[in-house]
């Protein structure tokens, strides 16, 4: 069975960084599109950023685009079959259950939407707090 595997995650204050991994077994990641989400505490889960595998395009989520650019990169490896998310100056709005998620390419167009995506990671907390 397919499965995405996040590690990272965990209490930083504000202004610090974290990075969030993403590994696959079973599928290759570069065949796929791979988002990043996260979902605040009485907040659907949304879109932050998404790398399509074929060809490292990118996609902003549209409710977080403009909060986290120039503060997030998404980035992936593929001899390791992994997936980044690098989170500098981070701020306390930042606060959420992270997640990876995978979907075929195809859809990748269709936008950084967590509605598009089908595989997902477990979750990991992420707090920005002093």
């Amino acid at each position: 069975q397919a499965q995405l595997v996040q590690s990272g995650g965990g209490l930083v204050q504000p202004g610090g960084s974290l990075r969030l991994s993403c590994a696959a077994s079973r599928f290759i990641l570069a065949d796929f599109a791979v988002g990043w989400f996260r979902q605040a505490p009485g907040k659907e889960r949304e879109g932050v950023l998404c790398i399509r595998g074929p060809d490292g395009s990118i996609l902003y989520g549209e409710s977080n685009g403009e909060s986290v650019k120039g503060r997030f990169t998404i980035s992936r490896d593929n001899a390791k079959n992994m997936v980044y998310l690098q989170m500098n100056s981070l701020k306390p709005e930042d606060t959420a259950v992270y997640y990876c998620a995978a979907t075929p390419s195809d859809f990748f167009g269709q936008g950084c939407s967590a509605s598009k995506y089908n595989h997902w990671g477990q979750g990991t907390q992420v707090t920005v707090s002093s």
